[in-house]
C-alpha cells in the first residue's frame, strides 16, 4: 500500500517507527502551521470547512455528524470543555425544533417528506434552519450525536450545561425528555428498515451505517440511564423508555447481522463496499473484531488507492475532471448532480472517483486500539502506516483548481491543511476547494493521539 506525501514541511517528519518525541515534532509542526486549529461560532459549533470557498459550496454551514466528530476529537484530546460545549450547542438546536420530532412521532408518515425531519444542516450562528432543499433523512447524524451526547454525559453525571439563543423559553424541554423524543422518533420512523440518505447524503437506501450508529447511540442511552453518575431527573425523564431502548437495540442489530458485511442488500440499491462502515468500528465498536477484520479488508481491497480512500465504487462526487462541472451542480443535492450527469452521459469508470481524508485516521486508531489491547506489534505497524498516510494528505504548496465551469477564476488551495478530498483534475490528483475540511482535522488529532497512547504501552 503505497503512501503519497503531499506536504514538504511534514514529508521530513514521517517514519516506520515513532518515539513520543518524534510525535512531539509532528504536534509542533502542525502547530507551527495552523494545520488542526478549529475555528468555531458563538454556541460553540464547527463549520463543515474553513476554506476560503466555504460561502460558495455550502461548507460554511454546520453538520450534525462533522460536529460530533469534532467534540469527539477534541475529548480524546483531553479538551473535555470544549466537547461538553459544543453537544450543547447542538442540544439547544435541537430542542428548538423540537416539533420536528413530535410531528413525526405522531405521524410517522411525514418521514417520506425529507424537509419535514429534523434538519442535520443549519446555520451554526444563529442556531437557525436553511431555507433550502437538502437530504435530511439522516438518522446516522442523529445517533451519532445520541452516542456522544450520552458519552459525555456519564462523564458529567448530570446534563450538559445550557446553551442557546438568547430569546431561548427559559421553560423549554430539559435534556432527558428531549433525548426520550430522540427514542420515540427512531422508533416512529422504524429505523431499522428506514431508507435514510446517510454519511453522504445521497440516495436513500436502507444501509448498515446508518443504523449502526443508532445502534451505538441507543446502547450509550442505555449506558446512561444505569450508571451511577447519572442524576436523578435525568433517569426519571428517561426510564418511561427504558424497555423501548431495549427492543429498538435488538431490531437494530438484528438488521445489521442480515446485511453484514455490506451496506445496502436491497436490489435496487445495493452496495457491498462502503468505508461508512468503517466508523462501526471505531469509535462506536459495533462490530466484533472478526466482523471488523471483514471490514477493514474490504475497505483496503476494493476503495483504498495512493492519496485516500474511495467513499464506495462509482462515486460520481468529485470524480474525474469534477471542477468542470457547472457551480450550481457541484454544490446541488446528491439528485440534481445525478440528473445533471445522467443527461450529459458522464459516467464514473472505476478509479476515477474522489479520495477521501477521512478514512486512514480512523484505520489508525482502530489498529492502535487492538495493539494496545493486544500488544501485537503487527498491528502497531499498521497504525504507524495508516497515521503516515493521513499525514501525507495533508496539503503541499502549488495545488490550484479551477472555481468550475463558466468562470475564469480558480481558487488556490493552502499548504499544510486537512483537505475533504483529492480527484482527479486533468489528470493530475489534486484536494479538493473544500480545504480544510474540520472532520478530516478531528481525525487526524484522533490517529495522533491514539499513536501515543500505543507508544505509553510498548
Amino acid at each position: 500500500m503505497t503512501c503519497h506525501i503531499d506536504s514538504s514541511a511534514i514529508a521530513p517528519l514521517l517514519k516506520a517507527e515513532y518515539t513520543q518525541a518524534d510525535l512531539a515534532a509532528i504536534w509542533q509542526a502542525l502547530a507551527a502551521n495552523q494545520t488542526l486549529e478549529f475555528a468555531t461560532t458563538r454556541h460553540h459549533l464547527f463549520p463543515a470547512a474553513a476554506a476560503a470557498d466555504a460561502d460558495n459550496t455550502g461548507y460554511r454551514y454546520v453538520w450534525v455528524r462533522d460536529n460530533v466528530y469534532v467534540a469527539y476529537a477534541h475529548a480524546v484530546m483531553g479538551q473535555h470543555t470544549a466537547a461538553v460545549k459544543t453537544l450543547a450547542g447542538l442540544m439547544a438546536y435541537f430542542k428548538q425544533f423540537q416539533f420536528r420530532f413530535d410531528n413525526i412521532i405522531n405521524q410517522p408518515e411525514l418521514k417520506e417528506q425529507v424537509m419535514q425531519r429534523p434538519h442535520i444542516r443549519f446555520d451554526g450562528k444563529h442556531l437557525s434552519e436553511i431555507d433550502e432543499d437538502w437530504e435530511h433523512a439522516q438518522n446516522d447524524a442523529l445517533g451519532y450525536f445520541v452516542w456522544l451526547y450520552c458519552r459525555l454525559a456519564m462523564q458529567t453525571g448530570t446534563e450538559l450545561p445550557k446553551d442557546g439563543p438568547e430569546d431561548s423559553p427559559e421553560d423549554g424541554p430539559e435534556d432527558g425528555q428531549m433525548l426520550r423524543r430522540f427514542v420515540a422518533y427512531f422508533a416512529a420512523i422504524r429505523y431499522w428498515e428506514d431508507a435514510d440518505s446517510g454519511h453522504w447524503e445521497e440516495g436513500r437506501k436502507v444501509s448498515a451505517s446508518s443504523i449502526g450508529v443508532v445502534v451505538a447511540g441507543l446502547k450509550a442511552l442505555r449506558s446512561l440511564l444505569t450508571a451511577d453518575t447519572v442524576n436523578l431527573d435525568m433517569r426519571s425523564a428517561l426510564e418511561p423508555s427504558t424497555d423501548l431502548i431495549s427492543q429498538l437495540i435488538e431490531q437494530g442489530e438484528t438488521a445489521l447481522s442480515e446485511i453484514f458485511p455490506w451496506e445496502c442488500r436491497t436490489p435496487e440499491n445495493e452496495r457491498r463496499y462502503d468505508a461508512a462502515l468503517l466508523y462501526l468500528i471505531y469509535p462506536l465498536n459495533v462490530f466484533s473484531q472478526s466482523q471488523a477484520e471483514v471490514i477493514l479488508s474490504d475497505v483496503k481491497t476494493s476503495l483504498t488507492g495512493e492519496y485516500g480512500v474511495q467513499r464506495y465504487p462509482y462515486d460520481t462526487f468529485w470524480c474525474r475532471d469534477f471542477q468542470d462541472l457547472d457551480k450550481s451542480i457541484q454544490t446541488a443535492k446528491y439528485t440534481g448532480r445525478e440528473r445533471w450527469l445522467a443527461e450529459r452521459n458522464r459516467t464514473v469508470q472505476r478509479g476515477e472517483e474522489a479520495q477521501w481524508c477521512i478514512f486512514d485516521s480512523i484505520m489508525s486508531a482502530i489498529y492502535g486500539e487492538w495493539f494496545q489491547s493486544s500488544g501485537d506489534s503487527d498491528y502497531l505497524a499498521l497504525q504507524t502506516l495508516h497515521l503516515n498516510r493521513a499525514l501525507g494528505q495533508i496539503t503541499g504548496e502549488g495545488h490550484t483548481v479551477s472555481a468550475g465551469q463558466g468562470s475564469n477564476e480558480s481558487v488556490e488551495i493552502p499548504a499544510n491543511r486537512c483537505p475533504e478530498l483529492y480527484y482527479i483534475q486533468h489528470n493530475e490528483y489534486v484536494p479538493n476547494v473544500s480545504t480544510p475540511l474540520l472532520w478530516t482535522q478531528a481525525n487526524l488529532c484522533i490517529a495522533l493521539k491514539m499513536m501515543e497512547r500505543s507508544l505509553a504501552a510498548v
